[in-house]
């Protein structure tokens, strides 16, 4: 096979790291043996490929795997030739599935200037992802950003704002109560959109940490949010440049499959997002190494090493498209599954793999409480990570939309480390892979159980 060829010794460690767990008790080494049962594991899942394949998704190159300058399309095409080299079966012609989305971008090099000081994107502030094109240069009305939850102060805010830019004063605490911070929420949001106010553009102004997304629409006009230290008192003009495009763009799911040796019409099936947010304008670049390149990482090695011990079962190997669009890639599938969902046996969707000192997140752990009580087992036994924790139902990633179609499945994502996350800074040579070899010996381990 393919994997023998690249890694003629891989049988032995196979057989080496049998070897060593019945040797060592409980997983657990000391001496010499701790030492080489860890470079076992650690070649037995191949960490230096995970970091291969993070560097290269998460690589200026691939432009955050968003819809703007190819990067998408790039990285379908790596994850298609990967898929070739471990040998995996497409279910059709090849290994794509393809779809259409439509989404708001920022193609064109974006400007902020406050009193003519340019400021740094992604660092200093982001975009609205929503924001229409907008270039000109405004005089400040500035309001503090509680003001919005008094009818009579919000009234006259419009009226001082009218043909000008409106900034929102966040940087002092405000309610904590739930109920009043969303209708905090709504109100700045009725502000961004609102197509009979004058307000030219809103710019919030926070010292919290910037997290950008992905819109489908466009807004009445452009917004940011500021978290770089400005003299509100004393800014007299704000300056924006931001070119805007509506865009209809081709992408598609990667999905192919390792035949099983007894079941082979019975499917596990892993699933990954590949998307990421892309480039904000021609400066900021979102990379996404823990979102979710750490994720693709653990799909394609769970493919090597399953392509080298094939499974009773069949495997599915799913990397989606358009998860930070709304989990569309993942919606698609389950609409038009290339094969009968009623034949996945379970389904286990990795995101954000990148990390770990704290253990994993198991979401759906309450409702299917046998299997994450076996995965607990395993992890007690072999003492892989820190814990193992449960979550009840949530629909936020790629597990969702075929949970709903009744098929078992997990969500589970690493814990602790790195608090990058939907920003500049989620970067692969930043990213520590705290528990990667363990938390793949759990993945193998558990899928083993069925």
């Amino acid at each position: 096979m393919e994997n023998y060829k690249r890694y003629p010794i891989l049988p032995l460690v196979i057989a080496m790291r049998k070897l060593f767990q019945v040797v060592c008790r409980n997983g657990k080494c000391t001496g010499i043996l701790s030492c080489v049962w860890l470079a076992v594991a650690v070649f037995g899942q191949d960490v230096e490929y995970a970091r291969q394949v993070i560097g290269t998704l998460a690589s200026p190159g691939f432009a955050g795997r968003g819809y703007v300058a190819g990067g998408n399309d790039r990285a379908a095409a790596y994850l298609k030739r990967q898929y070739a080299g471990w040998g995996l079966k497409p279910f059709g012609k090849d290994y794509e599935q393809p779809f259409e989305i439509t989404v708001n971008t920022f193609p064109s090099a974006m400007k902020l200037l406050v009193d003519g000081v340019e400021l740094v994107p992604g660092e200093d502030y982001i975009v609205d992802p929503a924001s229409p094109s907008f270039s000109g240069t405004r005089e400040v009305c500035i309001a503090d950003r509680q003001d919005l939850l008094d009818e009579s102060r919000l009234k006259t805010i419009r009226d001082r704002a009218a043909g000008k830019i409106l900034i929102l004063d966040g940087s002092k605490p405000g309610a904590d109560d739930k109920e009043r911070l969303q209708q905090l929420t709504q109100t700045v949001k009725r502000l961004k959109e609102d197509p009979q106010s004058a307000i030219v553009a809103v710019i919030e102004y926070s010292p919290a940490k910037l997290t950008w997304h992905i819109s489908k629409t466009q807004a009445a006009r452009p917004a940011f949010t500021v978290k770089k230290e400005l003299d509100l008192k004393n800014i007299r003009k704000i300056g924006i440049r931001v070119k805007a495009r509506m865009k209809t763009c081709k992408t598609r799911n990667i999905v192919g499959y390792i035949e099983g040796t007894v079941r082979p019409d019975s499917f596990l099936t892993i699933t990954a997002h590949y998307d990421h947010l892309g480039m904000m304008g021609k400066k900021a670049c979102f990379y996404g190494a823990n979102d979710n390149a750490s994720g693709v990482a653990m799909l394609l090695n769970l493919a090597k090493h399953f392509a080298a011990h094939p499974h009773r079962y069949s495997i599915a190997f799913i990397a989606t498209s358009a998860e930070e669009v709304g989990i569309v890639g993942a919606t698609y599938f389950a609409e038009h599954p290339l094969f009968d969902l009623n034949k996945i046996r379970f389904l286990v969707n990795f995101d954000m793999a990148g990390t770990g000192d704290d253990g994993i997140q198991v979401v759906n752990g309450s409702v299917y409480r046998d299997l994450f009580d076996r995965m607990t087992k395993i992890n007690e036994e072999k003492r892989y990570l820190p814990a193992v924790r449960i979550r009840g139902e949530s629909c936020n990633s790629d597990h969702c939309p075929f949970y709903r179609k009744g098929v078992p499945s997990f969500f589970i994502y690493t814990l602790g480390g790195s608090s990058a996350y939907h920003d500049v800074y989620d970067r692969s040579e930043t990213l520590p892979l705290t528990a990667f070899e363990n938390y793949f010996g759990l993945a193998v381990d558990f899928f083993n159980t069925f």
